[in-house]
């Protein structure tokens, strides 16, 4: 039973970053047909409007499924309200400020089902490693399948993904309908002493701070890693999407195994050792002299953020209150979304100005320098 709760709930997780992602590849074709004089700059709004949306309404979804005790309905009304968005920015004949307006609502229903949902995988059982290693494979399965499928529903249609955004997320809420609810009793907390339970509780800063940093790197691969693949080594568009693979297949596929490591062994060890052996794999990457060693080390960025990941995750499961967590997973989604955000737009601007060099230092320098300030506040965290 826990089992079949588990997969459904992760697809859920999947169904959101795979709806996010498919439109990625063909941001500026979509916001040209929205009548964008400047696509790439146009893109870069349309990307951040959801962003903005995902900070500024998860933690409303959380405290609300908090006081009511209850997170099924919300997930239902996040998916089937985000598949609608996803619809009406297909559907809609509106230009660029009205798509901009569309994608913020889209994303403040979205990030409901998202974050709900992985709040679940924390009420699920008390093995918090394999629950969140479970929402992790979600993460890094609709991260690698979303781009390249994406970019081939582009090529038949700018608004194509738009369509199949809405039908994944249609079909992600029904899944959850089947799940039982497992939510602990509501509490009548207002929003504002909700806040602040997680501004009183410190602690969550760590796992949020990796949190940030791994998300981080994972939309710097998608943008900046894409470019570079593409500039750097002269590869095409169905070779560039295999060494990308080399990152997001094991990052995914290694999450849940390594969520359960981290149940025996503590969330020490796998966050401050991936991480600054993660931050070293980042930077080798971008210096790489050839091809096959820059795919050897996306190879070792993938094993490395699944060792880590999945116990950042769990580490909030095992600070959070029952009562309180799916505020303090609306925090750590927050802190994600806006890292995420950070590796595109920032990484991109970097990869621009300065080079992929530097941008691959930066990435992979951030890394190292968080995981040597927060070992001390880690140290003092592990619970197991």
């Amino acid at each position: 039973m826990v089992r079949r709760e588990r997969a459904a709930l992760a697809s859920v997780v999947f169904a959101v970053l795979f709806a996010q992602v498919l439109l990625y590849p063909g941001a500026s074709d979509l916001v040209a047909a929205y009548g964008a004089a400047d696509a790439d700059t146009a893109s870069r709004w349309f990307l951040a409007a959801e962003f903005g949306a995902f900070v500024a309404f998860a933690g409303v979804w959380g405290y609300a499924s908090d006081r009511a005790g209850r997170r099924v309905p919300f997930i239902v009304a996040g998916a089937v309200g985000g598949g609608v968005g996803y619809a009406a920015l297909a559907a809609a004949p509106v230009g660029l400020a009205g798509a901009l307006a569309l994608r913020a609502a889209q994303g403040a229903v979205t990030i409901g089902a998202f974050s709900l949902a992985m709040t679940m995988l924390m009420d699920l059982s008390d093995d918090h490693g394999a629950d969140m290693g479970a929402a992790g494979i979600a993460i890094g399965l609709g991260t690698a399948l979303g781009a390249p499928v994406g970019g081939q529903l582009t090529e038949l249609a700018p608004r194509a993904p738009l369509v199949a955004g809405a039908g994944v997320l249609a079909v992600a809420g029904l899944l959850a309908t089947r799940v039982p609810d497992r939510a602990p009793t509501g509490h009548g907390d207002t929003l504002v002493s909700a806040v602040r339970t997680v501004a009183d509780r410190p602690a969550v800063g760590v796992p949020y701070a990796f949190g940030f940093i791994d998300r981080f790197t994972a939309g710097f691969f998608a943008l900046v890693g894409t470019l570079y693949f593409r500039q750097a080594f002269g590869l095409d568009a169905g070779a560039t999407g295999l060494t990308l693979a080399l990152f997001f297949a094991p990052f995914a596929l290694l999450q849940y195994p390594f969520g359960r490591l981290s149940d025996r062994v503590g969330r020490t060890i796998p966050i401050a050792a991936g991480s600054a052996l993660y931050g070293v794999a980042v930077v080798g990457v971008g210096l790489a002299p050839g091809l096959r060693l820059a795919q050897a080390g996306m190879v070792a960025v993938g094993v490395l953020g699944a060792l880590m990941a999945p116990a950042t995750m769990a580490l909030v499961t095992d600070i959070a209150d029952d009562d309180e967590r799916g505020v303090h997973m609306a925090g750590f989604n927050a802190a994600g979304s806006l890292g995420f955000l950070a590796g595109i737009v920032g990484g991109g601007w970097v990869a621009e100005r300065y080079g992929f060099g530097d941008a691959f230092l930066l990435a992979g320098g951030t890394e190292l320098l968080l995981a040597a300030l927060a070992l001390p506040a880690l140290l003092r965290l592990d619970t197991r």
